[in-house]
């Protein structure tokens, strides 16, 4: 099955993506934003599930499973369905603690729009979110912003899956031809860009008028 080809990746995947929840948990508290109980759950649940899926994975194809280029497509459709769901659960506990009315639907609109840096959004009174929750919104974007990127020099190139999912990604006629002899350098070299350009802004927006750094200068509100 192809999805059992896939589940080491898969799973280490979610790891990886619970993993940056750790961002959010440290902002809120050091800023004591009263949001630091809604972190930990979400990040040992979705951490754990991709454990089991690696684990599992694992026994069944081995270490080097021999993948398709369907398994990239398939990859890249897991990734962007399920992903976004797990990044809703600290959207729904902050407002189901708070009282709020926030349905799935719109939790999950919100993590799609964020991750696909659509820029849409169904939340109101961004201003009186708490800061850990507001970054946790912007985090996201940021790494929809580069995402497959993240794949390509983080996990696929040990796993042996890059390519399939870069295949799987791309659009155009030159998405069957290779595209670097040395994709992994490539992206490299472009995450060093991105980051580059996302600490000259934040520098910028601090030397500018921002009040500080959380609320201005790493992640705006709007």
């Amino acid at each position: 099955m192809p999805f059992v080809r896939i589940a080491p990746i898969f799973g280490v995947v979610v790891m990886v993506f619970a993993l940056t929840m750790l961002v959010p948990l440290a902002v809120a508290l050091s800023m004591n934003d009263g949001t630091a109980e809604l972190w930990g759950g979400p990040l040992l649940a979705a951490f754990a599930a991709g454990g089991v899926l690696w684990w599992a994975g694992q026994r069944m194809v081995g270490r080097e499973p021999d993948l398709q280029p369907r398994d990239g497509m398939l990859l890249v459709t897991l990734a962007w369905t399920v992903l976004p769901a797990i990044a809703t659960v600290p959207l729904l506990l902050f407002y189901h603690r708070h009282g709020g009315s926030l349905t799935f639907t719109q939790a999950y609109f919100e993590t799609v729009s964020a991750m696909t840096t659509t820029g849409a959004t169904v939340l109101v009174g961004l201003d009186a979110l708490p800061p850990s929750i507001n970054l946790w919104r912007g985090l996201l974007q940021w790494l929809g912003g580069m995402g497959i990127l993240v794949l390509a020099v983080a996990i696929l190139p040990m796993l042996g899956a890059g390519g399939q999912l870069l295949r799987a990604e791309s659009t155009g006629p030159m998405k069957d031809t290779r595209l670097t002899p040395r994709i992994e350098e490539t992206a490299k070299g472009l995450w060093s860009v991105y980051a580059g350009i996302s600490l000259a802004c934040v520098l910028a927006y601090r030397w500018g008028a921002c009040r500080g750094w959380m609320r201005g200068s790493i992640c705006s509100r709007r």
